[in-house]
């Protein structure tokens, strides 16, 4: 079992940065395959960002996001810069048992309570 614990959200202008954080529990988090994901009010859960074996984004985010992972803390980040207000929504990270990362929600096991994520204009 793998419990994931996301922190970082808050309130930014347009063009600013965030980094968020997922800590996982478990000793063997370096076999999992991680993502991110985002949901905005009245939209779906939305793929952002994944990393197990390549790295992965989606277009929207692709030059202004970075994953990275510290197996060492097990715990992944997701380093968000030139920050939009489309970007608003609530950040979710997830683990994949093994590689590689994928992009479909449905294939991850287990997923943290979420962040919010407010970006104004």
């Amino acid at each position: 079992q793998v419990q994931l614990v996301e922190s970082g959200g808050g309130l930014v202008q347009a063009g600013g940065s965030l980094r968020l954080s997922c800590a996982a529990s478990g000793r063997t988090f370096s076999s999992y395959a991680v993502g991110w994901f985002r949901q905005a009010p009245g939209k779906e859960r939305e793929f952002v960002a994944t990393s197990g074996g390549w790295i992965y984004y989606t277009d929207s985010v692709k030059g202004r996001f970075a994953i990275s992972r510290d197996n060492a803390k097990n715990t992944v980040y997701l380093q968000m810069n030139s920050l939009k207000p489309e970007d608003t929504a609530v950040y979710y990270c997830a683990a994949k048992r093994g590689f590689p990362a994928v992009v479909d929600a449905n294939e991850y096991d287990y997923w943290g309570q979420g962040t919010q994520v407010t970006v104004s204009s």
